[in-house]
């Protein structure tokens, strides 16, 4: 009943500014026992793991209590996604035993992620030293005009660090930047079809027209696969999907189903 993987946003607060950034910008976050609840559920419904993201997880109060209770009273794969920056070791010691897999994002190398992100490099590669004995871990990278040109430094990275996997994130739209134009989506095709580096790809479904991929499951798509529930407790098909259904007292199996009936519907009225 459940999908196989569900993101939750915990919070919408982040200490980061960046322009391309899809998240809600108005204040929200989730209450643990009503994420706890949530995931208990769709545990006995067959999901497979969660991903904590937001806003940035780490600033949540109750994140690493949260993280622990589901690992111990769920058969849930907990990961979470971060910008780095406060991965202190003292952290990253409370959360062990807790985590399945860890994504930390990266947006550019040196001046570049420092001008997008805001914050210093130095200051990210001492969190990826510090989630490296936490977990695998992931690198994440939003590919834009600006890191299109260094995604073969990022991608040493990712192998001189240890991450098991570099995931790319195609720019979407947002209220100040737009998505990825047709010269940067051809360049990142051309890039990913000549890569020779060690650490496996992925890319976001939504980004990933035009490019080689391997579905491991492809007869299940949709809310079968994944769903979002945002810091504001809203269900949806996906972090980006402008249509959602409030979870309430009901439960998020029920909501769930009534999702995919007016998905179902709508896409029958569009076809």
């Amino acid at each position: 009943m459940a999908p196989r993987q569900v993101s939750i946003a915990l919070t919408n607060v982040c200490d980061l500014h960046c322009r391309y950034c899809y998240a809600p910008k108005h204040n929200a976050s989730l209450h643990t026992d009503q994420v706890l609840g949530w995931l208990k559920e769709l545990d006995t419904g067959g999901c497979l793991g969660v991903g904590f993201g937001g806003g940035e997880p780490t600033l949540h109060p109750d994140f690493i209590d949260i993280c622990k209770r589901v690992a111990q009273e769920t058969q849930l794969a907990v990961t979470f996604t971060t910008h780095g920056h406060r991965l202190t070791p003292q952290l990253v010691e409370r959360l062990k035993g807790s985590i399945h897999f860890a994504r930390v994002s990266v947006d550019g190398v040196a001046r570049t992620y420092e001008e997008q992100r805001g914050k210093q490099f130095s200051s990210l590669l001492r969190g990826i030293e510090s989630v490296a004995t936490l977990s695998p871990f992931g690198l994440n990278v939003v590919v834009n005009e600006r890191t299109i040109g260094e995604l073969d430094a990022i991608s040493e990275l990712a192998q001189k660090a240890g991450a098991s996997e570099l995931l790319l994130l195609p720019q979407r739209a947002t209220t100040v930047v737009a998505s990825v134009d047709a010269a940067v989506g051809l360049a990142l095709r051309d890039w990913v079809v000549n890569y020779s580096g060690e650490v496996r790809l992925a890319v976001s479904e939504v980004g990933a027209s035009g490019l080689p991929i391997c579905d491991p499951l492809p007869e299940e798509q949709g809310l079968q696969a994944y769903a979002h529930i945002d810091a504001s407790s809203m269900l949806r098909a996906s972090s980006y999907s402008p249509a959602g259904i409030k979870i309430g007292d009901a439960g998020v199996l029920a909501v769930l189903e009534r999702l995919r009936s007016t998905l179902e519907i709508q896409g029958e009225k569009q076809s």
